[in-house]
């Protein structure tokens, strides 16, 4: 049977283009209007086997509610993809370029390809997603209206990439997280990384105590990202992403720094992505 994972947005997204990296072509993906249906779903093992969620680009920074959403759910991490995001015109079968008069795709991938669409006196037109941008064009056969999307999508829904990696920046990466529940997440086999979250009492040099072990405990901290604790007054809490060489490293270091934390959670040590 193959693994069924739940992902933001419609097939042909890059969610499904990193589901597919991680988990093979086989994969079956589950379309979800919301990043909170994502982790709901994913959680629910009569629905899902887990999900693909984003949680940081390299260009817009941090998806920061997806940290809350996460903190409060059953899953946990255990692998991760970094995809670079490569926008491509598609258009129907046998349309031209002299041929198009509007240009359909979410607001950010307009924006990301401004610099190549510029070039052109096309009608630009914001939609919900990339990939349901695609289907509605293949749905309703437009000879006019071309769509900004994936190559997967252009797979998908049978239309031609007319225009390939349109992109103005070309070293954009969206980072992927893998998830799992935790009733079936199994430790991973040479793991060199994991991402914590923790908060201090929040007296004076707190944080740079914890800081301190963990550079004394030889961990390369990767990512440290503040964020609000709901219903504190202006508390904040702090992900850690780590990278060590062994596993024993960073259980040392867990243990050194839980004293100094007033609470600690673990959401999955894993393999470290590579940049593809």
């Amino acid at each position: 049977m193959n693994t069924r994972v739940t992902i933001q947005g419609y097939e042909g997204s890059f969610h499904q283009v990193a589901a597919q990296m991680y988990h093979g072509k086989n994969v079956q993906v589950i379309p979800c209007a919301t990043f909170r249906d994502v982790v709901k779903m994913g959680s629910n093992k009569k629905e899902s086997d887990g999900a693909v969620m984003a949680i940081e680009n390299s260009i817009a920074g941090s998806i920061l509610p997806n940290y809350n959403l996460l903190q409060k759910s059953n899953l946990r991490i255990t692998g991760e993809i970094y995809l670079q995001i490569r926008q491509n015109l598609l258009v129907n079968r046998g349309v031209r370029l002299e041929e198009i008069k509007e240009v359909h795709s979410h607001t950010m991938a307009l924006q990301q390809c401004y610099e190549f669409l510029d070039k052109y006196k096309w009608k630009l037109v914001e939609t919900d997603d990339t990939a349901l941008s695609a289907k509605h064009i293949h749905q309703h056969k437009s000879k006019h209206i071309a769509a900004i999307a994936s190559k997967l999508a252009a797979d998908l829904f049978n239309l031609d990439v007319i225009a390939s990696n349109i992109h103005t920046m070309k070293n954009n990466y969206t980072r992927f997280l893998m998830l799992q529940r935790e009733d079936m997440a199994l430790p991973v086999n040479e793991a060199d990384k994991a991402s914590v979250t923790f908060h201090t009492d929040h007296t004076r040099g707190s944080l740079a105590k914890v800081l301190t072990k963990i550079a004394e405990g030889g961990i390369n901290l990767s990512k440290l990202q503040s964020f609000p604790i709901p219903g504190s007054n202006f508390k904040y809490a702090f992900h850690a992403d780590m990278e060590f060489g062994t596993i024993s490293q960073f259980e040392d270091v867990i243990q050194e720094i839980r004293p100094l934390t007033e609470s600690i959670k673990i959401y999955g040590t894993y393999k470290r992505g590579l940049w593809k």
